[in-house]
């Protein structure tokens, strides 16, 4: 399986999984390009082996197919890579493409795309999210093999929620208070929140930050008042476990615990909707049944516009926006109440792209010798 990064990891996973329920004999291998997926992927139970894949040339193709030479592979959501696509389809591997978003503006649908084309011809099919998706691809003469599975995410998401696993000291921090928890958040999104959670000291404020490089948490540190990190929380804890907790803003310093925490939230705050990237992953949030609350850019992502046409997303623009939103849903039982239901009733909705893609591997016993 190849993800280029954590996002893509967590939207493969249900499908390895519930592959290693039918064949626990097969042997799993999980390819990374970004450190940020690397870093969480090497420790995966579910995989035997976990590295990057070399950089795409037609020998480091060769050379590592020739190595692993795979029964069949599975390529999650997008990152291309030429070489590598090339020598599976001459080597007859099969390559399924996994819940891939297809738009417009991207190259394959372009006059100067032949290249891009070349490589959706290395996959043997595609589960794809929407159908628009699978109507260009149609334009492009590819529809028997297309099938509209949706994302795998949904199916994640519900999964970490059903078998959920208490984080450690996050209870014991919450105290029973209202909580607002913000994941996943820049600059631009701690900048619309410091003058509310310093407002607020009521308010238990948990910050898990895209980004834990040392000069950010610093720069958080000053922003919040009354903040402290999670590592000195819980070392303070086990030498003083009776010390009562002064801080009501806990700065989460690691990676790989946010989809637990958004199960402590009141309100599910999402960053990355003030960058240009647009907004990360809401469903993590949104499964708990809890409103979510992100910035203004949020175009390039389906899921997060039908989530805030249903009402389980509310878009602000700025910080006064912010605060008049989180003022509404901790006064209000019936509006809190409709975007918490909102938010749960379209992830539920959405489960089940995992069994159609394994469904599809079985029928054409794709894992069986």
């Amino acid at each position: 399986m190849h993800c280029a990064s954590l996002g893509e990891f967590e939207q493969g996973k249900p499908v390895i999984e519930a592959l290693r329920k039918l064949h626990p004999d097969m042997t799993v291998l999980i390819t990374f390009f970004s450190p940020s997926g690397w870093l969480i992927g090497k420790d995966y139970a579910g995989a035997d082996f976990v590295f990057y894949l070399p950089a795409d040339s037609y020998r480091n193709a060769r050379t590592f197919l020739g190595i692993v030479n795979p029964t069949l592979v599975l390529w999650i959501k997008y990152d291309y890579w030429f070489y590598y696509l090339t020598a599976l389809r001459k080597r007859g591997i099969p390559v399924l493409l996994v819940s891939p978003l297809f738009r417009e503006d991207q190259p394959f649908f372009k006059w100067y795309g032949n290249l891009h084309r070349q490589m959706l011809d290395s996959f043997r099919a595609f589960f794809v999210q929407t159908d628009s998706s699978k109507k260009l691809l149609g334009t492009l003469g590819i529809s028997q093999s297309v099938m509209v599975s949706g994302d795998t995410r949904f199916d994640r998401v519900i999964d970490i929620a059903g078998n959920f696993e208490a984080v450690p000291g996050i209870a014991e921090f919450c105290d029973h208070a209202k909580v607002i928890v913000a994941g996943s958040t820049w600059e631009e999104d701690e900048e619309e929140l410091d003058h509310y959670a310093n407002a607020h000291p009521e308010i238990r404020f948990i910050l898990a930050p895209h980004e834990v490089e040392e000069e950010h948490l610093r720069d958080m540190e000053a922003l919040f008042h009354r903040s402290t990190r999670y590592s000195v929380m819980m070392k303070e804890r086990k030498e003083n476990p009776t010390k009562a907790e002064s801080a009501h803003v806990l700065i989460i310093d690691n990676v790989g615990m946010l989809a637990r925490l958004y199960h402590y939230a009141t309100i599910c705050y999402v960053g990355g909707g003030f960058g240009e990237d647009g907004v990360h992953n809401v469903l993590e949030a949104a499964v708990y049944g809890k409103p979510v609350v992100t910035g203004p850019v949020i175009e390039k992502y389906i899921e997060v516009v039908e989530l805030a046409e249903s009402g389980g997303v509310i878009i602000i623009d700025n910080a006064l926006e912010a605060e008049s939103v989180f003022e509404r849903l901790f006064r209000n039982e019936d509006e809190y109440a409709y975007h918490s239901k909102a938010a749960r009733d379209y992830v539920y909705g959405r489960k089940g792209a995992t069994a159609k893609i394994v469904e599809y591997i079985q029928e054409n016993r794709l894992l069986t010798s």
